[in-house]
């Protein structure tokens, strides 16, 4: 089943030097921009990390330092590949925990703002898991009755993610699944809408789980002391622990999303004259 598209949307796979958003880097990036006329778009970089590639992640991928030597690095194309996915949704296997954080930290540290407001993400791997617990090679044969030969070729990954997609959407479009309260529920399975809500078990308020909105739409943290406190009542309460966050090893989203939330509080001081 093709999907039904009201704009672009772009799946992408990376391949990386590791598994550190805040640290790691792109080696290779592979993109399919589908378009609602049924056009396909596909645009696939070796990329030059700026840092040794680990022998551990070479054996994973099979890309080396001698390959990538002579690669562009991300930050020369960083304005290509933001103009390429603009006013895009995004879709993929696994982005939403891995492969768009580490992306958006890329597009920061290139100075290239990398904007998700009002884009939605398909996430196959998330809805394979509510449906069908696996990777991304079963899943493969388990919807598509064929076997991932080219496994972690960001290309390969990313068509492999686009077909898997489409026989879910064959297998599942009068399916009920039972959501995290146990509710039965029917996802209306070939819309991009509302394929994107399914692709999310928590709303992240900055790609990599750290802060997350709680049911009042407010941000929390999602880690350490103050888990489950506002963002906005800690740093009020100690503002101190903003200056340590920004100091520590945090992906520079997370950093953005805090300091966003730092400032607008600030601002409404300011406004009522406190």
């Amino acid at each position: 089943m093709e999907l039904k598209l009201t704009r672009p949307i772009a799946f992408f796979d990376l391949e990386t030097t590791g598994t550190d958003i805040a640290a790691d880097r792109i080696v290779e990036i592979s993109i399919i921009k589908l378009s609602p006329d049924g056009s396909e778009k596909i645009r696939t970089h070796l990329v030059n990390p700026t840092i040794p590639i680990p022998e551990s992640s070479s054996r994973i991928h099979n890309i080396t330092d001698e390959m990538v030597s002579d690669k562009p690095t991300f930050a020369e194309l960083a304005g290509d590949l933001a103009a390429f996915i603009a006013g895009c949704d995004l879709g993929g296997y696994n982005i939403i925990k891995f492969d768009i954080p580490l992306l958006a930290e890329e597009f920061l540290r290139a100075d290239v703002d990398f904007d998700l407001k009002n884009r939605r993400i398909i996430d196959v791997q998330n809805i394979f898991h509510k449906m069908e617990p696996r990777t991304l090679r079963a899943a493969y044969k388990f919807y598509c009755s064929k076997e991932h030969s080219g496994a972690h070729s960001a290309e390969a990954d990313t068509l492999v993610s686009l077909e898997v997609l489409k026989a879910q959407l064959d297998l599942y479009q009068d399916a009920p699944y039972i959501d995290m309260n146990g509710n039965k529920s029917f996802p209306i399975i070939n819309d991009v809408e509302a394929l994107s809500r399914f692709s999310f078990y928590t709303r992240y308020a900055d790609l990599a789980g750290q802060i997350i909105f709680n049911e009042q739409g407010k941000e929390i943290f999602n880690f350490g002391k103050y888990k489950g406190k506002t963002v906005e009542e800690v740093f009020q309460v100690e503002p101190q622990y903003y200056d340590w966050m920004m100091k520590s090893a945090f992906p520079l989203y997370t950093k953005k999303i805090i300091t966003a939330i730092k400032m607008r509080e600030f601002n409404k001081g300011n406004a009522r004259g406190d």
